[in-house]
């Protein structure tokens, strides 16, 4: 499932209005830097360390956290948004990836609600 056009950040000025906005919040799998949207949806862009593996093993990581976040855009705010993958995710499951992704988009207070 492939995230649109419109919902991706890909511009280096967009990447540094986002960090420099200094708003981030964190848990051990998942950083999330963030700043309002000015578009009506949100926009996401998804970064993976070299340090985590070679590019089958990043490119994994990023279909999993990609496909979490399409299972949850229904219920994410307009916020441009950076998800910064920390070391230990790549082992994680599908299931465990996106519960750690909630979690971290919870305490950002970009999931909204929860229908569980």
């Amino acid at each position: 499932m492939a995230i649109k056009k419109a919902l991706r950040i890909k511009k280096t000025t967009d990447f540094d209005k986002i960090f420099s906005a200094k708003n981030s919040t964190a848990n051990k799998k998942f950083v999330v830097y963030q700043k309002p949207s000015e578009t009506a949806h949100f926009r996401v862009a998804i970064s993976v360390s070299k340090k985590l593996g070679n590019a089958v093993v990043r490119n994994r990581v990023k279909r999993l956290v990609r496909h979490a976040l399409m299972t949850l855009s229904q219920n994410l705010s307009t916020t441009d948004f950076v998800i910064i993958c920390r070391k230990g995710v790549e082992t994680l499951t599908f299931d465990e990836v996106q519960k750690n992704l909630t979690h971290v988009l919870k305490l950002s207070k970009i999931y909204k609600k929860d229908n569980s």
